[in-house]
């Protein structure tokens, strides 16, 4: 049977791959590098380092609310909690308050990716989405299908659509707890780059599990729905042209 695909429509230019590790590269190497360029360089305190070096990862946050014109509760959320911490840090002028609150904004995003799955909306979904749809308006529908619980495999793929979402949820609870126990128990200097590496390494391991455990059945259950979709409608062809030239007999 003769499947044609090739006119996959294009709706959205595919994300690129770099855009994925703009926002890690704005919130771990600036102030990792900008912190090291404070104190050592010009001198400053530990504690003005610190509070210095955050202020690039606020300012994304704040043109972040400012550019979508719009309220973005989870951002907004962690915008809330620098301000607080950074508040709390000049009252105390404790820097280890100042790197415990990286573990503070860990936790409250995994426990906005947790609470939207309850709520039946997982928030990485918004992330996910792109990746897999690849911008193709068949997979688009494929997707649409899929999670409406139009589709066979729905039930299966709006599962792994919560996975995905819960595996970031749990990964960044547990490295809150890693990174509060690092600021208290680490010499600040080493934990100023160790948290950084930890982030890193944290992204690209929870990248891989759920990749595997979610994305990658995902993809395949939209692929499969495409071929499905692709040949129902070969097959009403195939039979609107029998119909044709029986009429015509």
């Amino acid at each position: 049977m003769t499947k044609n695909t090739g006119n996959q429509k294009r709706i959205s230019k595919s994300p690129r791959p770099l855009d994925s590790f703009k926002p890690l590269l704005v919130d771990i190497a600036v102030p990792l590098g900008s912190y090291y360029l404070f104190k050592d360089a010009f001198g400053m305190s530990t504690f003005a380092a610190l509070a210095w070096s955050s202020v690039v990862p606020a300012a994304r946050t704040v043109w972040g609310l400012v550019k979508e014109r719009r309220a973005n509760g989870l951002a907004g959320l962690i915008l809330a909690v620098n301000v607080v911490s950074l508040l709390l840090s000049l009252v105390s002028g404790d820097p280890r308050l100042m790197l415990a609150k990286d573990g503070v904004v860990s936790s409250t995003v995994g426990i906005g990716i947790l609470v939207s799955v309850a709520l039946g909306r997982p928030m990485m979904t918004a992330g996910l989405k792109p990746f897999l749809v690849k911008g193709q308006a068949v997979r688009e529908a494929a997707w649409q299908r899929l999670a409406s619980g139009a589709a066979a495999g729905s039930a299966d793929f709006l599962r792994k659509e919560r996975t995905f979402s819960v595996v970031w949820g749990v990964v960044l609870l547990t490295e809150c707890v890693a990174r509060v126990v690092g600021a208290y128990t680490i010499p600040v200097d080493t934990m100023v780059w160790l948290g950084g590496v930890m982030a890193a390494v944290v992204m690209g391991m929870t990248f891989v599990v759920s990749g595997a455990v979610a994305a990658g059945p995902m993809e395949r259950m939209l692929a499969a729905e495409v071929e499905a979709e692709v040949e129902a409608e070969v097959e009403a062809g195939e039979r609107a042209a029998r119909t044709e030239v029986a009429v015509a007999a």
